[in-house]
């Protein structure tokens, strides 16, 4: 079978991705200290950029102090981290037209910076570490609103193509979202209207200032799977809100930190292994895609067919496939599949590098064992 669509050019708004494959945002722990660009960031997504992949995204970058992290998180929250940026951007652009796109995220009430208070939409604790969030004004919504657009400025005049915001997993935007998480009573709140609309004034802030020539895509929530949050009926509502405020793509994901603690004790198994199959946001696309007009969806979830890849995108359920865990095992995935080795990714799926993020860097741990073993 050949891979037609799957190596088939595509715009999302105004930029040309020379293929269907997208990066997904994946936090590698390579920053230098204070969130600086250096060579082991630069090294890694040059080798992504070899391997082929049409459009990367980068792992979360700090829009704010309080954002970050830790210490090796990527920052672009101040002009003294542009440089790095600048030089990351152009490596990009030297290899075959690979288009770079940074993701923007707050960890908000899930994270654990030493020296911000961890700001959220409304105090509700998060178990995990025992933390109650420091429920911001009206005002100072609106601030993160405007640091969220000044990130946005800095990305492009470092010539990024486009950017990503980050609404899902449980933090800070995805925490507007969940009627868990937002109780307010103020715009930001109440209907999906008012949860939504964080994501809405940042989008059209950017567009004030860049007209339609930086486009914007968002990982959006889809499920929260907790009780009391974002149900697949309201994520919904909320992607096709989204797609009508302008965004030029949605990156559909689900559950977090939070979920999964949930899902272990209250799902039933065959309930569980469902959701770890393949494409598992397929459905959920599927609802989704018809009324997303001018509005790219990029499907992440367990891809590593790329017969099934091309099936997807030639049936119309999505626009791009996105990829994450495969390409940490072999960046050079891209390139194999379209010199006609249809074999899948040999990524297994058995989440290690998640473990490995903790302490990073980020790297395959199935992968390296093979390794050791063959030495």
């Amino acid at each position: 079978m050949e891979l037609k669509t799957l190596f088939s050019p595509k715009k999302i708004g105004n930029i040309q991705i020379k293929n269907r494959i997208v990066r997904s945002a994946t936090f590698m722990f390579m920053a230098e200290k204070y969130g600086y660009v250096g060579e082991r960031l630069l090294n890694m997504y040059e080798e992504l950029a070899k391997g082929g992949t049409g459009l990367i995204i980068t792992g979360a970058a700090a829009m704010d102090p309080s954002a970050a992290g830790g210490p090796y998180q990527v920052c672009l929250y101040n002009d003294s981290h542009m440089p790095g940026h600048k030089k990351l951007v152009n490596l990009m652009h030297n290899y075959d037209d690979t288009r770079i796109a940074i993701q923007f995220n707050h960890l908000g009430r899930l994270g654990y910076h030493p020296k911000y208070p961890n700001f959220a939409p409304s105090p509700i604790p998060y178990k995990g570490s025992g933390i109650t969030p420091q429920e911001l004004t009206t005002e100072g919504v609106k601030e993160f609103v405007k640091k969220f657009i000044e990130a946005s400025l800095r990305a492009y005049e470092c010539g990024y193509d486009m950017v990503q915001l980050h609404a899902a997993h449980g933090y800070f935007l995805n925490s507007f979202l969940s009627p868990h998480t937002n109780l307010r009573s103020d715009e930001f709140g109440g209907s999906a209207q008012g949860r939504t609309k964080i994501l809405v004034d940042i989008n059209d802030g950017i567009r004030d200032e860049l007209g339609n020539q930086f486009p914007i895509i968002i990982k959006l929530q889809s499920q929260d799977f907790i009780p009391n949050g974002i149900t697949e009926g309201e994520g919904i509502e909320l992607a096709n809100i989204i797609s009508d405020a302008g965004f030029d793509g949605i990156e559909p994901s689900g559950g977090g930190a939070e979920s999964i603690e949930f899902t272990k004790n209250t799902l039933p198994s065959k309930i569980i292994k469902k959701l770890e199959e393949q494409n598992y946001f397929l459905p959920f696309a599927k609802m989704i895609k018809p009324f997303m007009k001018e509005c790219n969806l990029i499907l992440v979830g367990g891809i590593r067919n790329p017969i099934t890849a091309e099936k997807i995108l030639q049936e119309g359920d999505a626009d791009f496939i996105s990829l994450c865990r495969p390409l940490i095992y072999e960046p050079e995935l891209p390139n194999r599949w379209e010199s006609g080795d249809l074999s899948p990714a040999k990524c297994i799926s058995c989440n290690s590098c998640l473990a490995v993020m903790q302490k990073g860097p980020v790297y395959c741990v199935t992968k390296k064992n093979l390794e050791k073993r063959n030495q």
